[in-house]
């Protein structure tokens, strides 16, 4: 998994990581079944000999590869490249081929999360995710999100969840199940209390009441 594992806190998990919806990926797989259908024409009327067919096998070939590279080739790098991480700290989000851009969202920053699908988005299970958070750059819109409402839901339940983590820890750090500092555990004797059936030196017990 390309990330985030070198950036990952000690106790921060990865909950899900994502990559745009397929529905991404449908023009570049028709443009690259068209570009190789017309280069195979291309190829079939060429001049059967000469340095003419050799000129022209040349020029389908470089045009074939450019537009191979622009039209179906980039779109598939840049979904192999993007990467929506949700862990149990923050949301991770990394672009880009040449460029890399990415940014990280603290789960206790992050103020809405809201969803929207089209009837294609719907259909297809995809939609647009978007992330209201404080700071200068507030909202982060992510589209083509698979299974957004779904999504949507997972974020609002990490956020509560680290909402809960934090305030324990404001609370002295204890978790749940292990006694907190400064509170005695139950069956061990504490510094400053007697232990049952100890005296101290130069103890004398007290007689009888009433005296004889």
């Amino acid at each position: 998994m390309p990330y985030p594992e070198k950036i990952l806190a000690d106790d921060e998990k990865v909950v899900a990581q994502l990559h745009p919806h397929w529905i991404t990926l449908v023009p570049a797989t028709l443009w690259f079944v068209l570009i190789c259908g017309l280069a195979g024409v291309g190829i079939a009327f060429a001049p059967d000999h000469g340095t003419a067919r050799e000129a022209v096998l040349i020029a389908i070939i470089v045009v074939g590869v450019l537009l191979l590279s622009w039209l179906s080739l980039a779109p598939w790098t840049r979904w192999r490249t993007t990467h929506y991480v949700f862990t149990t700290h923050r949301v991770l989000i990394r672009r880009g081929i040449l460029r890399h851009t990415g940014r990280d969202i603290a789960l206790q920053r992050i103020n809405d999360v809201s969803f929207s699908q089209s009837l294609l988005d719907r259909i297809v299970g995809a939609g647009t995710l978007v992330i209201e958070s404080a700071g200068e750059q507030g909202q982060e819109t992510l589209v083509n999100i698979p299974d957004s409402d779904e999504q949507q839901q997972l974020l609002n339940k990490l956020i509560e969840q680290d909402g809960d983590r934090r305030a324990r820890l404001a609370y002295g750090g204890s978790q749940q199940g292990y006694p907190q500092q400064g509170y005695p555990q139950q069956g061990y004797p504490q510094q400053g209390y007697p232990q049952p059936g100890y005296q101290q030196p130069g103890y004398q017990p007290t007689r009888e009441y009433p005296p004889q």
